[in-house]
């Protein structure tokens, strides 16, 4: 049992987490470098996310004109993966959903894997196992709502990959929303569905499973998959991979979707929690010791793991190189944005708005704030929005801000020599 103490109390009004996972790499991330083998990919994370913030990366000095004030305020690393530098990009993200969005009740859709049958061959086939998971996944929600019995309309879909637990394992599945209604084949009407209804869960679970299972073991037999390793050695014998996708097959898979919210808006709002979130928070880490790291899982509960166990833990959900997590379909596809997406809200601006069905998710994030200054462009205006603070404007006194930008060169990434 690993034993974590409380953290020393922070500075008073601090915006910034009293401890974050940058915190963690720097104090034990050498240490982990020189015992484990990691791959260019993690290395580089890791780099990114211990030099975020820091002066390594430089920064800019801010001086207010007024009262003096000066504060210096260190560069980003941007990485995609890194706690930190998550919040900005979200709410660019969302802005451009919300420019796309229809007027529709959209429902959320969780498609999951049997996570103790096919981790062993997730974990050797990570961008090929996630590749099969996006098709299949947004295959079986375009076919069930192309499906005459049910909506026989195209639907608009957005589906985000994670693939962690509140304690960092391995939980592959993907988040999606989907339009509740579609446009006809002929783009002509829009196909209403029902207020509170998508699909049969059952059916969607089952249909999910089988066109996943179908694109795995069209991998296999084309050998695209890579079976070493205690796991997944065994899985070479064809016999051995087929008891496994008869096992699989046999299982049930989770599935659920969420009633529609209060309003389309709201969806991709509560969606972009989803699209920029990485495997841990900082807000979720509580205490940094020699020992071990405790943090936050669910509610009020808490998980404690070793430093190297954290580490790792962490680094197995560093997705591939330019892999793409966030995946557009149907309606949504940007090859429709222009053409089929605009003939649906043209068909929709024609027939009466329905009323979606009221159901609001607990954790919603807060509204965003009034209209910005009308000084303020870019990344400054939407900060304003957002936070309700004008970042050209003393936090002391309200004064303009001077800002003097510095350089360090940065230290190189370390090459993997395991």
């Amino acid at each position: 049992m690993v034993a974590c103490a409380a953290s020393s109390p922070g500075i008073a009004g601090a915006a910034r987490p009293r401890l974050t996972v940058g915190d963690i790499f720097r104090a034990h991330g050498e240490a982990y470098r020189q015992s484990h083998a990691l791959n260019a990919d993690q290395r580089k994370v890791m780099h990114a996310i211990e030099t975020c913030r820091t002066p390594v990366l430089g920064g800019r000095v801010e001086v207010c004109t007024n009262c003096g004030q000066t504060q210096v305020v260190y560069n980003s690393c941007r990485n995609r993966h890194c706690p930190s530098c998550q919040s900005l990009k979200q709410a660019l993200w969302i802005e451009a959903r919300l420019r796309r969005i229809l007027p529709t009740p959209y429902f959320h859709v969780v498609l999951t894997v049997p996570d103790d049958l096919l981790n062993g061959i997730i974990l050797r086939n990570r961008e090929i196992f996630f590749r099969l998971l996006f098709a299949a996944g947004s295959k079986t929600l375009l076919d069930l709502g192309a499906d005459p019995r049910r909506l026989g309309a195209q639907l608009g879909i957005t589906a985000v990959l994670h693939t962690w637990t509140r304690d960092l394992r391995s939980h592959v599945h993907l988040h999606c929303i989907v339009t509740g209604g579609g446009l006809s084949p002929e783009g002509d009407h829009w196909v209403p569905g029902s207020q509170d209804y998508l699909f049969p869960v059952e059916v969607l679970s089952r249909l999910f499973r089988g066109k996943l299972l179908a694109l795995l073991d069209e991998a296999y037999r084309n050998g695209e998959l890579t079976l070493d390793g205690p796991s997944c050695e065994p899985l070479r014998d064809p016999k051995a991979f087929a008891r496994l996708r008869d096992r699989l097959y046999k299982t049930d898979w989770v599935t659920y979707i969420k009633k529609p919210f209060a309003g389309p808006e709201q969806v991709y709002r509560y969606l972009g929690r989803y699209t920029h979130r990485v495997g841990i928070s900082n807000q979720r880490l509580i205490a940094l010791t020699d020992d071990g790291v405790l943090f936050r899982t669910k509610g009020e509960a808490t998980a404690c793991l070793p430093p190297d166990q954290f580490i790792a833990r962490f680094l197995q959900h560093v997705l591939p190189r330019g892999f793409t997590k966030i995946r557009h379909y149907g309606l949504h596809a940007s090859s429709n944005v222009n053409t089929r997406l605009l003939a649906a809200r043209r068909c929709m601006e024609a027939q009466p708005p329905a009323r979606p069905t009221i159901v609001s998710p607990s954790d919603g994030a807060a509204d965003p704030k009034p209209g910005p200054s009308p000084s303020l462009e870019g990344w400054q205006a939407l900060f304003y929005r957002l936070t309700g603070i004008d970042p050209t404007r003393c936090r002391r006194c309200g004064g303009p801000l001077r800002s003097t930008p510095f350089s360090i060169l940065p230290e190189p990434v370390p090459n993997d020599t395991s």
